[in-house]
Order: C-alpha cells, then structure tokens, then sequence
C-alpha cells in the first residue's frame, strides 16, 4: 500500500516541526512495511505577500488526489487576522467538506497539568465538533454600518443533514473507543434556543434510535468549562457545533499540558482529512530550534490511524509517551532538547 500524503509546512515553526513529523513517519514505514509519496505545498503567508495567492479552485482539485494532509501551521504576524484563515484553512476545511473535527484530550504521564490532584486517568476525553457549519459559515451583515446605529449579524447556520452526520460520527466514534462508551452533547439550550433544539432532538433521536448501547449526556457550554477543570474524569465522548467546539479545545489544550502536545484532525470520513498540531505557528521561536514537536507527531499518529495504520500509530502514541518521560516541561526552550532531538527519540523509540 502506498499512501500519497499532500505536506503543508506552512508558516514560522510549521515548517520545522512537520519535519520532526516527518522523521517519525519514515521510522513507523520501515517498521511496519508501508509505503508513502510525499508532496509539498506551499499555502503560506510568506507566499501570500510575495504572489497575493491564497487556496485557489485549482489547488483543491489537486489535493482531493491524495489519501490525506500532513499541515504545519498557517499564520504570520506580516498579514492581516483572517486574510490567512479564511484563504487557506477555512478554504481546505469547507471545499474538501472535512466535516469533523477531532481533538483528542489526553494527559500522558510525566506532562504537567495546571489541574490539582488529576492524572491520566482522570484525563482522558474526546471532543468531536462540527466543522462547516454554525457561525463560523460565514452568514451575516451590517445594516447602518459606522454609524450610532450600527448592526453587526452573524449567523449560526444549522441544517439537520449537518447535524446528523456529525452526531452519527460522534456515535460510531464512542462506540469503537469502548471506553465508558458515554457521548456528552455540549451546547446552550436554554438560550440558543433554535440551533440546539435541532442538535437536542437530533441526539436523542439518533442516540435511541440506533445506538441504544451509548450513554447520552447534556450539558451546557459553560458548565462544561467548569467541569474540565474540575472533574474532567466525567468526560469520555463530546460532540458540540463549531464555535463551543473550537472555545471549549483550546480549554481541553491546556488541562493536557500545553499546546505543544495537542493534535487534531479535520476529518471527511468520505474523503481527504487533514491532520494539524494545534498551536498555530508560533512566529517569536522560528528558527530558534526549540518548539515542541510532540503535538504535530501526534497529529501523524492521529492521521495513521485514519488510514488504518493502526498498529503504527499505537506505536508512535507509545513512543511519545516514553520520550515525554525524559521531558521536563513541553514549553518551548524548556524541553531538556531541541526541537530535532526530540524528533531523534521518537523515531528511534518507533
């Protein structure tokens, strides 16, 4: 089997710590007898200001030609808030309809959590947001707009069809994790009182209808943040729409230890996924050769998974949690090694 991978390096430590991803992968094929083509593409900032070329139709037909992307970081400081998101990340995410995304929530032993007397047995959850709807659509106006009686509208778009699909994945999901096989839908019924009607009735409907096996938990969005920092052991499955998905990950980032080690997935089950550490580029360590690389070799594992290369990704969770062990700290510059020594153990722990 040989799997074409579409790489994106992209901005500040992007690139550096794809490489470091990279290592990892070419030691998992030897082991286990895979074949893989890489190919680079450059959707960058540094590109946007050279060429003011952003993700063209063109560029998305050719990476529905691969199995999956390996994506570093997007984001430069040289370039304008949302020119960037909206250009390369959104575009890839919305025209590839990589519906799903996936943010594991795992505290390895010997990593720091600011959380007191909690451990990697208390935390150890999923979160499974919708990806291409709600209001990060892109639905909305100003009416008066720079004037006192201006109005700004943003639109939290749900279809059903949208809905369904995310709550099946989350589903189908708990269910092959086997673990306390518990899905939790996250939300704010009490106010939001269109949208998460929808997403309510449709949980319970598909939920008892053909996963009577599974659990199903509500809670709020708010109480949610509460109950991360202090019983995140009640989690084992969530599943919530973009906007609370994307506020209440970054939450879960931190309780894991930090955003060197979070991974997550933008995931078309039908198609190409794309597979990214979560802490953006981090422009102030570019070239300093000390970003933690652990959180995009744990975005390769997430994305070995995917293509059923289970047994190599088992192996790569296994050597990250034995490097981990020689780590004093994930911050940057505070690891105890360089961001390619770090890359050096994993890939000889594979």
């Amino acid at each position: 089997m040989t799997y074409k991978i579409a790489v994106i390096g992209g901005d500040g430590t992007g690139p550096e710590v794809v490489a470091e991803g990279l290592k990892v992968l070419k030691a998992a094929a030897k082991k286990h007898k895979f074949d893989y083509q890489l190919e680079e593409f450059d959707f960058s900032g540094k590109r946007y200001l050279k060429t003011g070329e952003l993700v063209s139709d063109k560029d998305i037909e050719k990476l529905k030609q691969f199995d999956v992307i390996y994506l570093g970081a997007v984001g430069t400081p040289e370039v304008k808030p949302g020119i960037l998101e909206h250009g390369v990340l959104l575009k890839i995410r919305f025209a590839l309809d990589q519906y799903i995304n996936l943010r594991p929530v795992k505290l390895y032993p010997n990593v720091w959590t600011p959380i007191k007397d909690k451990g990697p047995a208390e935390i150890d959850f999923v979160v499974v947001r919708e990806n291409s709807e709600g209001l990060y659509k892109g639905m909305g106006e100003f009416q008066n707009k720079g004037t006192k009686d201006e109005v700004a509208i943003q639109v939290s778009y749900n279809t059903r069809k949208g809905v369904e699909r995310c709550l099946r994945y989350a589903f189908e999901y708990c269910r092959k994790r086997n673990k306390r096989k518990q899905l939790t839908l996250v939300g704010k019924t009490n106010v939001l009182t269109y949208a998460f009607d929808l997403w309510e009735r449709t949980f319970h409907e598909v939920g008892g209808n053909d996963y009577p096996d599974i659990k199903r938990e509500y809670s709020h969005v708010d109480a949610t943040c509460m109950w991360f920092v202090k019983n995140p052991e009640w989690f084992d499955v969530i599943v919530t729409d973009n906007m609370f998905g994307d506020i209440i990950t970054d939450l879960g980032a931190m309780i894991q230890g930090g955003m060197g080690i979070a991974a997550g997935g933008n995931i078309n089950p039908e198609g190409v996924s794309m597979f990214e550490p979560i802490g953006g580029s981090a422009p102030k360590y570019t070239g300093k050769n000390v970003i933690n690389p652990l959180a995009a070799i744990g975005a390769l594992q997430m994305l070995l998974d995917e293509l059923g290369e289970e047994k190599a990704a088992a192996d790569i969770e296994n050597a990250i949690i034995t490097t981990v062990a020689k780590m004093p700290s994930m911050a940057a510059g505070k690891m105890g090694m360089s961001t390619t020594e770090v890359g050096d153990v994993v890939a000889a722990n594979i």
